[in-house]
C-alpha cells in the first residue's frame, strides 16, 4: 500500500536540503501509517455500516451460513471503508466484540498483524460469524508471527471452524509464502489425500482448496497436486442453498497456470505480486 512520508525538518537554516527518501509499496497493510483524518469512532462505523446495510445481502449471508446480528453490508462497502480507516487494531477488536456480523467482517480487513496475539486470532478464527470469510482469518495469520504455528495447530484442533481455517491458511502460505520449503506441502498433499472424503463439510471444503493452492506454488506441486487430485477423484461438498461450487481442483490449477502466463513462474508468484486478499477483496 503507497504510503507518503514528509521530509525532516532541517536542523537549522543553514543545512542543505535533503530530497525526501521515495517509499516502497509495502505488502503488509500493517506497515501503511493512517493519514490524518481516516480515524473514525466506533459509533462512526456502526452508524455506515447500519446504513449501508440491505435486507437482500443479509438473506444472501444468511444462506451462506451467517449466524448472529447483521445489517447486510456488501463486501464492496467494507473495502470502501477498509480504505478509509487503513489499520487501527483497537478499532477491530472493538468491532468484533460487538458480535455483529458485518463489524467483524470489516474487523479482519483492519486489523494489524503485526500486532494481533496468538489467542485473538484463535478466538476470531473460532467465532467468525461467516464461513465464507475464513480467508480473512487466514490471511490475517500469515501475514502474523503466528502463522506458521497456527498452520500446525489449527488443522490438528477438534473444532471444524478451525480445522477449516487451518487447511485455508495453509492455501495462503503456499500462495504467498515463498520461503517455506515445498516438501512441507508434499506432506499436506499426502494429508489431503488420506483424509479429504472423510471430513466435515466446511473442512472439505477448505481441504480442496488447499490442494488448489499447492498446485498453484511450484512446477513440482504442480505435478504432485495433480496426481495427488486424480487420486482423490470427485470431491462433494454441501454448499446449501447457495449458486457455490466445489472446483474440480485438475482443472483450476491448470486455469492457474495458463492465467500466470510467461510473466511469473507460477500463480503463487503472480499471487504475490498483488496485495492480500483481505484488503483488495
Amino acid at each position: 500500500m503507497p504510503t507518503t512520508l514528509k521530509a525532516r525538518r532541517p536542523a537549522a537554516k543553514a543545512a542543505s536540503k535533503v530530497p525526501a527518501k521515495k517509499t516502497t509499496k509495502s505488502p503488509r497493510p500493517a506497515a501503511a501509517p493512517k493519514r490524518a483524518g481516516e480515524t473514525m469512532s466506533l459509533a462512526d462505523v456502526m452508524r455506515a455500516l447500519e446504513q449501508a446495510g440491505s435486507a437482500q445481502t443479509r438473506k444472501t449471508y444468511t444462506r451462506h451460513g451467517a449466524t448472529g446480528p447483521m445489517f447486510g453490508v456488501s463486501f464492496a462497502t467494507l473495502s470502501t471503508l477498509q480504505k478509509r480507516i487503513r489499520v487501527d487494531h483497537p478499532l477491530a477488536l472493538q468491532l468484533w466484540d460487538t458480535g455483529n456480523v458485518d463489524a467483524r467482517n470489516l474487523a479482519m480487513k483492519i486489523a494489524d498483524p503485526a500486532v494481533i496475539t496468538s489467542a485473538d486470532l484463535d478466538r476470531w478464527a473460532r467465532e467468525n460469524p461467516m464461513g465464507m470469510c475464513g480467508l480473512y482469518i487466514a490471511s490475517l495469520a500469515q501475514e502474523s508471527a503466528h502463522g506458521a504455528a497456527k498452520a500446525k495447530q489449527w488443522p490438528a484442533s477438534p473444532n471444524p471452524k478451525l480445522q477449516a481455517t487451518g487447511w485455508t491458511l495453509i492455501a495462503v502460505l503456499a500462495s504467498r509464502d515463498e520461503h517455506s520449503p515445498d516438501e512441507t506441502y508434499g506432506k499436506h498433499l499426502t494429508t489431503i489425500e488420506r483424509s479429504i472424503h472423510a471430513a466435515q463439510n466446511e473442512v472439505k471444503y477448505a481441504m480442496n482448496n488447499a490442494l488448489i493452492a499447492i498446485g498453484g506454488r511450484s512446477a513440482g506441486l504442480r505435478k504432485a497436486a495433480i496426481a495427488a487430485a486424480n487420486r482423490i477423484g470427485r470431491v462433494d461438498v454441501d454448499h446449501g442453498d447457495t449458486s457455490c461450487k466445489t472446483p474440480d481442483a485438475v482443472e483450476y490449477i491448470g486455469k492457474m497456470w495458463e492465467r500466470s502466463g510467461t510473466k511469473f513462474p507460477s500463480p503463487a508468484a503472480a499471487e504475490r505480486a498483488r496485495d492480500s486478499m483481505r484488503t483488495r477483496c
